[in-house]
């Protein structure tokens, strides 16, 4: 500040070290920084694009480097503003996503929900089932994997089977924010575990997700994705080339490899190309305030299976709860499990005759959890539901002849959890959350390759 009185002398932005120029501009969108670039040639030097620009890997690590390992991403030699565009794609499928049409036994397996979360160097998806072993523990198997390779092209594996080593390339399609297509590549890839030929190109090293699993990342491509050699004469033309050179090749061994390739290519005739499978995102996964029913549930039936559940508010202050497994069943109808047009609660203390209601009822719980270890939370407030007995004619449930078969509650508890149950029966469902701060809870994974 000038001492004169006369006026006061400030820095400009060009005044600050590039350490800070880089801090503040990594707080800008992209076109922002398309925008800035053009003022002058020096800033158009501070925003160019390459693996090497400290500008857009700051970007990357501000948005996403408490999730992944940006450096990793493929092999450390992708341009960060590259990356940008793609994590910022990847971004959209973090969470749950819910099977459509799919068939019990294929390649989802008896997994009605799949989670995608951030890997080191990649994103993985994971088949989410209940144990069904009569505790709140679900299955979590990974089986896809979403990766880069270093010139920037987007990758996908997926498991052939549950339990399997061999993966398939696969195409993930983008049907906008809320609904995405797997289907199997029409790409002739092979992999394999084994150490290949350091001539042969590769996808990128192996490399581990948080939990310390590897993840199968060889592959030597046969065809590349930029041309048609998966087509019968595209396919011959290979076959041909590759045979002749390995017959002027020395020794047996071109020989072996002429007939491994035929073998494999025999295998892949063979197998069966799986239909596309269709995902539908779960948006509101998660209570809010405002919602506090709202999003992934986990319960114990009647019959000590594990269910999950979805509620879902509507417009006009409805709520609804479904099983999300009964989307897979052939002509299920998705029917609620209960439903309610008007989602206001009755706060505590309750009425005598609320209060007895329930606790004379008994609460549904896991085989293995002992008596007196169980802690119930006792009701803060109350709603009134109806089962889906009464949807096909709404306004006959006040004359039914035995409203008990229809009129059911939900108790929520002081730790934001709640349980439903209905008059025609003695048992509360208590539900529990699947997932909290993006990770899935009391999970038992198998299968992680």
């Amino acid at each position: 500040m000038a001492n004169n009185g006369v006026g006061a002398s400030s820095l400009s932005f060009s005044d600050f070290p590039e350490d800070v120029q880089i801090c503040i501009l990594s707080f800008l969108t992209p076109s922002d920084i398309s925008s800035f670039a053009c003022t002058s040639k020096r800033f158009k030097s501070l925003c160019r694009n390459g693996s090497s620009n400290r500008l857009w890997y700051a970007i990357c690590d501000r948005r996403w480097g408490s999730k992944t390992q940006i450096r990793k991403w493929g092999d450390g030699k992708i341009d960060f503003d590259l990356l940008f565009k793609t994590l910022s794609e990847y971004e959209n499928l973090i969470g749950f996503w819910r099977i459509s049409g799919g068939i019990s036994g294929g390649i989802f397996g008896d997994a009605p929900l799949v989670f995608f979360e951030w890997g080191v160097s990649c994103v993985v998806g994971s088949r989410i089932s209940p144990c069904n072993d009569g505790s709140y523990k679900v299955n979590k198997s990974p089986f896809i994997w979403l990766k880069l390779s270093a010139d920037g092209q987007q990758l996908s594996y997926m498991k052939t089977n549950l339990f399997g080593e061999d993966s398939i390339q696969v195409n993930v399609s983008f049907m906008g924010k809320c609904h995405i297509v797997l289907e199997e590549s029409n790409y002739n890839w092979v992999y394999s575990n084994s150490n290949s030929n350091s001539n042969s190109p590769k996808s990128g090293s192996p490399s581990k997700n948080g939990n310390g699993n590897n993840y199968i990342d060889n592959a030597m491509v046969v065809g590349s994705p930029d041309s048609d050699i998966g087509s019968p004469p595209d396919r011959m033309m290979s076959e041909m080339y590759q045979h002749f050179a390995n017959r002027t090749s020395p020794g047996a061994s071109g020989e072996r490899a002429w007939r491994r390739q035929r073998r494999r290519e025999k295998e892949r005739q063979a197998r069966r190309k799986w239909e596309p499978q269709h995902l539908v995102k779960i948006v509101n996964s998660s209570p809010s305030p405002s919602r506090p029913l709202q999003g992934l549930w986990k319960g114990i039936c009647d019959d000590t299976s594990l269910d999950f559940y979805l509620v879902a508010y509507d417009d006009i202050g409805g709520v609804t709860c479904r099983r999300v497994g009964d989307s897979l069943k052939p002509f299920s109808g998705y029917a609620p499990v209960f439903w309610t047009s008007n989602a206001t609660f009755i706060n505590s203390p309750l009425s005598h005759e609320e209060d007895y209601l329930y606790h004379t009822r008994m609460h549904l719980r896991p085989t293995d959890v002992v008596e007196d270890d169980y802690i119930e939370y006792s009701p803060s407030r109350l709603m009134y539901i109806n089962s889906s007995y009464d949807l096909v004619i709404p306004d006959l449930v006040e004359t039914s002849s035995n409203p008990r078969h229809v009129e059911g509650r939900v108790w929520q508890y002081d730790n934001g959890t709640f349980g439903f149950g209905y008059l025609r029966n003695n048992f509360i469902v208590d539900l529990k959350h699947i997932a909290r701060d993006g990770r899935v809870l009391d999970t038992t994974e198998f299968g992680s390759g």
